[in-house]
């Protein structure tokens, strides 16, 4: 198996409730609507590239995971200018609009996620780093590579389980993305996401795990009713505080900076 392609136990039938119902429908449909007129505004923007202010683009990952039906709450902020590793534990293809809500940044992602419709346009457009989690020999140029967009001040974002869980659990950092913040020699935020019901318990719904596919996973979202994201921004790790890329991954951990919630994989 691949650095880059680690597993998770998690399933859409083992781990996440299901939501839809017939009363949800209209409202779902909506959602979605109200989600793809917003990527389409997006990119009709992407030509004017860093001209649009970054605390427009903030508002705008604010309004798609709120447009689909899930309510933000940010805790924290991030190093606002220079090169930066953000950090985050993985749930959801909701996780990518939330950390761009913290600090837009250049995303690491799969190669898979250039298939998306409309969202795979709007990442590669939108200069996602991507990655062939398939070929290991090219790990050594991806960091390479990581490290000279950090070095030339840009924040990269980053999901270092390399898998996404349902929220009920999680996995561990692994450590070759850190190296590039350590050759760069720039700071890593920790960012811990998670996704909770009206209730205050933790809400599986927004989870993108296993053979879920994108269009049941929105659907899925979209039904829902009550989501809150929490995402909250630890302080940055500053460069060299730690010696090597197996003591800041450990640093960065979820675990670390906020303890485990969730015990055992159910």
């Amino acid at each position: 198996m691949s650095v880059w392609l680690p597993g998770a136990p998690c399933t859409p039938r083992g781990c996440v409730e299901p939501t839809a119902s017939a009363t949800a429908v209209p409202l779902a449909v909506l959602r979605l609507a109200a989600v793809g007129l917003l990527l389409l505004a997006g990119i009709a923007l992407l030509p004017l590239g860093r001209r649009i202010p970054a605390g427009a683009v903030r508002r705008w990952c604010r309004w798609i995971v709120r447009a689909a039906g899930v309510r933000v709450r940010i805790d924290g902020t991030a190093v606002p200018t220079g090169g930066l590793l953000l950090v985050a534990n993985h749930i959801s293809w909701l996780d990518v609009p939330l950390l761009a809500a913290v600090r837009p940044a250049r995303m690491l992602a799969k190669t898979e996620i250039r298939r998306w419709p409309v969202a795979g346009v709007l990442a590669a457009r939108g200069g996602v780093l991507f990655i062939d989690r398939d070929r290991l020999r090219a790990l050594p140029g991806t960091v390479t590579a990581l490290a000279g967009v950090l070095r030339g001040g840009a924040a990269v974002a980053a999901f270092p389980e390399g898998s996404t869980w349902c929220g009920l659990a999680r996995g561990h950092f692994r450590r070759a993305v850190f190296q590039a913040a350590l050759d760069a020699r720039v700071p890593v935020q920790p960012v811990r996401i998670r996704y909770r019901s009206a209730r205050g318990t933790p809400a599986t719904a927004p989870a993108f795990v296993g053979d879920d596919t994108l269009l049941a996973s929105l659907w899925r979202v979209a039904s829902a009713r009550g989501v809150v994201a929490e995402v909250e921004v630890r302080a940055p790790l500053p460069p060299g505080s730690h010696l090597d890329r197996r003591a800041l991954a450990r640093a960065a951990q979820p675990e670390a900076v906020t303890g485990h919630e969730g015990g055992p994989h159910g």
